[in-house]
């Protein structure tokens, strides 16, 4: 009976992480109520306040004293099935992005990590770009980006440029079809600089994505540390049952920084 009371609760969790990601509420609107939710999934007052107590605790809902419970505003997806542009997330969810370059130079291939240059089958006397940005949502420091890029594949590209959206940059100004990505995620804690950086304690708990960018024509475009603040993204996955065919996906959720 525990059990079974356990997987309804569950159930009802799940189904309504899917409706405020569905955008049926709208960010900022109000959610439905204690009430509602008792009404509408056949559970108890007590069990759905434990829900929206739930919801609110992961993120997706916050709690206003003595008006109700809210669909949290300026949610972002991160989609593992496909490439992502930061700006246009952020836009798209009502944020204001923005993008701090930290540093930018021309290296010759001999100088960066034998590592890297063979992830992006650098050759002899192959010159890349290396740079570091920070990407903030509404004032607030979420990503740390290091990535390499060869610089053939893009000559004039100049610090400045890097401001925006880098998928962008590359499709419009120097004509690249980018045609995907393949990335591994870690969990790591931060050292003090990239804690500082990115406004939380030392050690912190982040996730750390190692990616390497493709052209169509599957020549490599970049590789890339970056690293998320565990408090600003979570990381979710569907997964087919045993028998079935269909690929895992997942996520990452933005949720709002305290």
């Amino acid at each position: 009976m525990v059990a079974a009371n356990k997987s309804i609760y569950q159930g009802v969790i799940n189904t309504l992480r899917e409706r405020i990601r569905s955008e049926e509420f709208g960010q900022g609107n109000q959610f439905l109520t204690e009430r509602q939710i008792a009404a509408q999934y056949g559970v108890s007052r007590p069990t759905a306040n434990k829900i929206l107590t739930s919801l609110v605790s992961e993120g997706l809902l916050e709690f206003r004293k003595g008006v109700g419970t809210f669909v949290n505003a300026g949610v972002l997806d991160y989609d593992l099935r496909r490439l992502v542009s930061f700006t246009d997330k952020a836009r798209a969810a009502g944020r204001k992005a923005a993008t701090r370059v930290l540093k930018f130079e021309r290296l010759a291939a001999a100088r960066i990590d034998s590592a890297i240059a063979a992830q992006l089958a650098l050759l002899t006397g192959d010159d890349v770009f290396y740079f570091e940005r920070l990407r903030l949502a509404d004032g607030t420091p979420v990503i740390l980006e290091r990535r390499h890029v060869p610089a053939r594949l893009c000559p004039t590209l100049t610090e400045r440029a890097l401001a925006g959206s880098l998928y962008s940059l590359w499709i419009q100004r120097f004509g690249l079809a980018i045609g995907g990505a393949e990335q591994s995620i870690q969990a790591v804690n931060l050292s003090a600089a990239d804690a500082k950086l990115l406004r939380v304690p030392a050690r912190t708990a982040a996730l750390r994505v190692l990616a390497t960018g493709f052209l169509e024509t599957k020549e490599p475009l970049w590789f890339e540390q970056t690293t998320y603040r565990s408090d600003a993204y979570e990381f979710q996955t569907s997964l087919g049952g045993l028998n079935s065919t269909r690929p895992a996906v997942g996520r990452f959720a933005e949720i709002r920084a305290q």
